[in-house]
């Protein structure tokens, strides 16, 4: 339980304890690792600004998630499919027998699988299958009905055993400019060349270190390149994440099995307009697929 007239710092545990269960979430419902992690910092901003008033919150978990179900809506609809998204909506009516049905297959489905889901089957599916949350914190989430969500969630999953069974279609693939400008970050990064990298930074270049602060302007930035060089504890390797080019961040000295973490950058006329190093959000990866070019 919260109270709204307390103070934040048992929102704040909350917001850290939850953030890897609310990105799991939020990426599912937006299909991409990176823009889960907006929809997240969208959300637990809103929840800051919502808990003064907010009163007692009796369940500070369905609360949070409720939060976030909203911020991803909202992060649908900006991608300018109003239309398809509201008319999906709709929860339907009473499901037919579910027996048989794989609960197992959204937890397994990717990110691409999922997002061809209209929304009620989607959330549904994920909150139940990929999350663990029973039929009733998920009423409580989505404000529906037990009948409308059952009906969803098999209707979802049935869904996503058709798809199962299509053929994969081809990943896309780099253009040979974006390989060799990876490549060339990687290898001047790991042979400790900031001084180049920083030379390749626009004025107005951003960074941000997700989770824990942004900055903007090249001499700002160019200290980002200075706390690198004072570790060891990384080596990048040119990768895809999301069908486009980043840097896979590993722990030479780690364990086989460490994910790491990524960094993606976006360029402009040939100078580095923004960085996101991913380094202390590593919840990310539980979500995201990453290959070395």
């Amino acid at each position: 339980m919260l109270d709204g007239n307390a103070e934040h710092g048992g929102l704040e545990r909350l917001m850290v304890e939850m953030r890897p269960r609310l990105h799991r979430y939020c990426t599912r419902m937006v299909g991409s690792a990176m823009d889960g992690e907006d929809v997240v910092q969208e959300a637990l901003t809103r929840a800051v600004e919502a808990y003064p008033s907010a009163g007692t919150i009796d369940r500070p978990d369905s609360w949070l998630f409720r939060i976030a179900h909203n911020a991803a809506l909202d992060a649908l609809r900006r991608r300018k499919r109003q239309t398809a998204l509201l008319s999906g909506l709709q929860f339907c009516g009473p499901a037919p027998d579910s027996a048989g049905t794989d609960a197992r297959i959204g937890a397994t489905a990717s990110l691409a699988t999922l997002s061809v889901l209209p929304v009620p089957q989607r959330s549904s599916v994920v909150l139940i299958d990929v999350l663990g949350h029973s039929l009733a914190e998920a009423v409580d989430i989505l404000g529906v009905s037990p009948a409308a969500l059952k009906a969803a969630l098999h209707r979802g999953r049935m869904r996503l055993k058709e798809l199962a069974a299509m053929p994969d279609h081809p990943s896309p693939k780099l253009t040979n400019q974006e390989r060799d400008r990876v490549q060339a970050y990687a290898d001047r990064f790991n042979a400790r060349d900031f001084d180049a990298l920083r030379a390749l930074l626009a004025e107005d270049v951003r960074l941000e270190l997700v989770n824990r602060t942004r900055l903007s302007g090249s001499k700002a930035v160019s200290a980002y390149f200075t706390r690198y060089d004072e570790g060891v504890d990384w080596h990048l390797v040119a990768a895809m994440a999301e069908n486009g080019p980043a840097l896979w961040v590993r722990d030479p000295a780690g364990p086989a099995g460490d994910a790491g973490y990524v960094v993606i950058l976006s360029w402009t006329d040939g100078r580095i307009a923004a960085i996101r190093d991913f380094r202390y959000a590593p919840y990310v990866m539980d979500s995201l697929v990453v290959r070395p070019l």
